[in-house]
């Protein structure tokens, strides 16, 4: 059990350690939760940066589940990029970070709009809180990349 405990305080230090964090912002003295900045780039839309703020509480066995999220293009989207991503109704998930020892986790799920000609960006919690599943989202309209043409001309 002492393995076990010591493991899971060991996990849980590294993983605020992570290369993608971009900020950490106290939330007072005599609190151990702090808001962590973290950077996120599309794996198949470099061209499109997120920025995701979340609590965490050390020494916790769960973080608080809100989240935001704010995401912009960053660089060029291309019709290729466009052509591999998943298109379906639910996307795919592009981040996950686990936010509790119980299963709890935060993702980021890419979703197409089509007739929009819009990426859109969902930050959400699987699990409830409060009666509630917290979420965020962000678009990130094709309107003058390459990708625009092209995708509007598949439609």
């Amino acid at each position: 059990m002492k393995k076990f405990v010591l493991a899971l305080l060991v996990s849980g230090l590294l993983s605020g350690c992570g290369d993608n964090e971009v900020g950490d912002v106290s939330l007072g003295l005599f609190t151990m939760k702090d808001i962590k900045l973290n950077t996120l780039v599309d794996p198949d839309v470099p061209g499109v940066t997120c920025h995701i703020a979340s609590i965490e509480a050390e020494f916790s066995l769960s973080d608080p589940s809100d989240s935001s999220i704010s995401c912009r293009q960053t660089g060029e989207i291309t019709p290729e990029m466009i052509a591999q991503i998943d298109k379906s109704d639910s996307g795919e998930v592009v981040f996950k970070k686990s936010k509790s020892i119980f299963l709890k986790a935060m993702k980021v799920r890419r979703i197409f709009d089509a007739k929009n000609q819009t990426l859109m960006y969902l930050s959400y919690s699987t699990k409830e809180t409060s009666g509630s599943f917290k979420h965020s989202l962000s678009t990130v309209p094709l309107w003058g990349t390459k990708a625009y043409r092209a995708s509007a001309q598949q439609n």
